[in-house]
C-alpha cells in the first residue's frame, strides 16, 4: 500500500470520527491571583463542534486518494 492510500485510510478514519464523535470539550485550568502561599485558579470548559460538512468532504477526500494510490500502484 503507497504512502497516498495509507493517508487515504487515515483520512477515511478522521472523518468518521468527526461523524460518530460531533463534538468535544476540554478544560483549562488559569491562574487568577498568586500572592505569596496564595494561589487561586479558574476553570474554564471549552467546548469544540466539528462540523458534519468537514467530516463528509475529509471522508470522500480519503476515499478518493485510497482509489488514486491503488491506481498508481
Amino acid at each position: 500500500m503507497g504512502k497516498v492510500a495509507i493517508l487515504g485510510v487515515v483520512l477515511i478514519v478522521l472523518g468518521i470520527a468527526g461523524l460518530v464523535i460531533g463534538h468535544f470539550s476540554y478544560t483549562e485550568t488559569k491562574p487568577v491571583l498568586k500572592a505569596g502561599p496564595l494561589q487561586v485558579n479558574s476553570q474554564e470548559e471549552h467546548h469544540i463542534s466539528i462540523p458534519t460538512i468537514a467530516s463528509i468532504v475529509v471522508l470522500i477526500a480519503g476515499a478518493g486518494l485510497v482509489i488514486a494510490g491503488r491506481r498508481s500502484a
